[in-house]
């Protein structure tokens, strides 16, 4: 047994996945080998809630993962020999992505599991609930961009000091998609979907915003950070996630270093208050650096 029985749902689901996956035995030792006790019961808890989410075909949740690594280390092969991304324009994500209905279904099934099986993508959402939301203040008014699989804005609704909890998306699929989500892990109540693209006279005011793995799908990642700062009250905090040097199916826009994101953030008029630097699984912050392997990076920002 992979993982102890003290954690029971994330052992079935490590157990599953290698089943399907004999190959990445090795890759899910050497993840969880050194996480400790207070991890792992971190770790259970989501894992509780992803299997709510995927309970209605775990198989081909799991399956879909493993069909996304293979996906991932094509780009990532791309990548390397080439030193920057596949595609450069939102109209090549759209036509060879966005539009084939089949592919996105599988590559957000994998992406789910991600949250759990990637130790970066865990670290993130980890630090998003521990260092963002936990310190946000009472009877905070919160928006998240993009919800997507909808962990983050149920975390933010089922905070009991949040004020009203609201998630843009320009997609009604996805807007369907991350109510149901939400309401599979049983949230008391709904928070607000709204079909809104950020560029299009976007109304509201927030204390706490959630702008997560969506900057790298931009062609202007500089414009959409304009538009948070006129969503962000006086006094708001800005959770930025991306990662660099992480090539993907639709990633379009890449920075060399964790310092280079910074000072693209800091250029667009935020100030960082917090940050947390999380390479890809299995490897040190250091190694990531030298190889420009995956980072991602996590910000905590106010506006200037």
């Amino acid at each position: 047994m992979l993982i102890s029985s003290g954690y029971p749902t994330l052992a079935r689901l490590v157990a599953e996945q290698v089943r399907l996956a004999p190959d990445h035995e090795k890759f899910f030792i050497k993840r969880f080998e050194a996480e400790t006790p207070e991890s792992l019961v971190r770790h259970e808890e989501l894992a509780g809630h992803i299997a709510k989410l995927i309970a209605h075909d775990e198989m081909a949740f799991l399956g879909d993962y493993g069909w996304l690594c293979a996906e991932q280390l094509e780009e990532e092969l791309y990548f390397r020999r080439h030193k920057k991304y596949r595609l450069s324009t939102f109209d090549e994500a759209y036509r060879l992505v966005y539009s084939n209905r089949e592919y996105m279904t599988r590559y957000m099934n994998g992406l789910l599991m991600t949250q759990l099986w990637w130790k970066n993508h865990f670290d993130v959402i980890d630090y998003y609930r521990r260092v963002f939301l936990a310190t946000n203040k009472p009877g905070y008014s919160h928006l998240e961009i993009g919800p997507g699989h909808g962990l983050f804005i149920y975390f933010a609704a089922a905070d009991r000091k949040a004020g009203g909890v609201t998630g843009w998306d320009i997609s009604e699929s996805s807007i369907n998609s991350t109510r149901d989500a939400l309401k599979t892990l049983g949230l008391a109540e709904m928070p607000a979907l709204e079909l809104q693209d950020l560029f299009k006279g976007p109304k509201g005011v927030f204390d706490s915003v959630v702008f997560s793995e969506v900057l790298e799908h931009m062609e202007d990642p500089r414009a959409a950070l304009d538009v948070l700062r006129t969503v962000l009250a006086p006094g708001g905090r800005l959770f930025l996630n991306m990662p660099i040097n992480s090539p993907a199916p639709d990633h379009l826009f890449n920075l060399d270093s964790p310092e280079d994101l910074v000072r693209f953030v800091e250029d667009a008029g935020f100030i960082i208050e917090n940050q947390g630097l999380f390479p890809a699984t299995n490897q040190t912050l250091d190694m990531a650096r030298r190889k420009k392997m995956t980072i991602s990076c996590a910000f905590v920002a106010r506006r200037q």
